[in-house]
């Protein structure tokens, strides 16, 4: 079976609220090659939601990387990538600023003729910032954009559900109770079968030297998430959608029928305006379907390889 292999690569610090830089982090990334072609010229970029990391894309990229570079990084304070000292430093932008980090890094080893992006959630709003930004120092334009349950509206009563959960320093005994409480806060997933939830669950905690797990990310990563108002909200929201009006990539917009975080009616929202995203949803899938079962795997392979004709190859 094709595995992926990490890498890393140097980004640079944030800015200090006295205008200083920070000191640098590295932000590890998962490359997946399965024609041995290292210089691939079709790279797709797949990013993971708030609290989970680049091996959440497993199915997906094993399955995309018989056609193209594929590359799933673990954003900063999660999985292998560095923690920030500044745990207000966990916000968008930043990420948007290492994503252009690896961007310029993986063009620079071979160069990017064709970019697509694929975003779940948190992924989807770095996805429309690298999009929706005029000028910035992107390889190519990124061609088609996969925004997986999330728009520039955001449901506040999500937000605070998530809030409930986040950054809690929890310790599991077992790999099973750490996918077990996962599950607990998770089952809006969708229907999994118990090795896939194990699977997934497994990338998600990290060996502690006393025994047993933690989750795999930094706590301060609620910091500046807890510190967000409704009203921060409100105002963020104009700016997304100034963002998903200039994207000039093809989108394809992914629902779960029961999500709490993207409403229909913004969904409806994104298919009337901007580019004019192609909407699909799914059925018993709340916030955020996984891209693992066959429907959801087609319908971003197909979106993203439809051009050559290989997304059922």
């Amino acid at each position: 079976m094709i595995e992926p292999t990490l890498k890393y690569v140097p980004c640079p610090g944030p800015a200090a609220a006295d205008g200083a830089a920070e000191q640098g982090h590295r932000m590890a990334y998962w490359e997946w090659n399965a024609t041995g072609d290292l210089a691939h010229p079709h790279v797709i970029v797949c990013v993971h939601g708030l609290t989970r990391q680049g091996r959440d894309f497993d199915t997906l990229a094993r399955h995309l990387s018989r056609h193209a570079r594929v590359i799933c990084p673990d954003v900063a304070g999660r999985g292998d990538s560095d923690w920030l000292a500044d745990p207000m430093a966990y916000q968008v932008p930043v990420y948007a600023a290492d994503m252009l980090a690896l961007l310029q890094h993986l063009h620079g080893q071979a160069p990017i003729g064709t970019l697509d992006w694929v975003g779940t959630s948190m992924g989807g709003l770095i996805g429309m910032g690298v999009c929706g930004v005029p000028d910035l120092p992107l390889p190519a334009p990124v061609r088609r954009l996969v925004l997986n349950d999330v728009g520039p509206r955001i449901e506040w009563s999500a937000l605070q559900r998530i809030g409930q959960y986040l950054g809690q320093p929890l310790h599991f005994d077992s790999l099973q109770q750490a996918a077990d409480a996962l599950w607990a806060v998770s089952s809006s997933f969708g229907p999994h079968t118990a090795a896939q939830w194990l699977e997934l669950s497994r990338h998600m905690v990290r060996p502690v030297p006393q025994g047993g797990f933690r989750l795999h990310y930094d706590p301060a990563i609620a910091v500046a998430f807890k510190g967000l108002t409704q009203e921060a909200a409100s105002a963020g929201e104009q700016q997304l959608w100034q963002m998903y009006d200039r994207i000039t990539a093809q989108v394809l917009l992914l629902r779960g029928a029961q999500s709490d975080l993207l409403s229909p009616q913004t969904a409806q929202e994104m298919v009337a305006r901007g580019p004019r995203a192609r909407l699909v949803e799914f059925a018993g899938v709340g916030h955020a379907p996984t891209l693992i079962s066959d429907d959801q795997l087609q319908a971003v392979a197909g979106f993203l390889l439809e051009r050559s004709g290989e997304a059922s190859a």
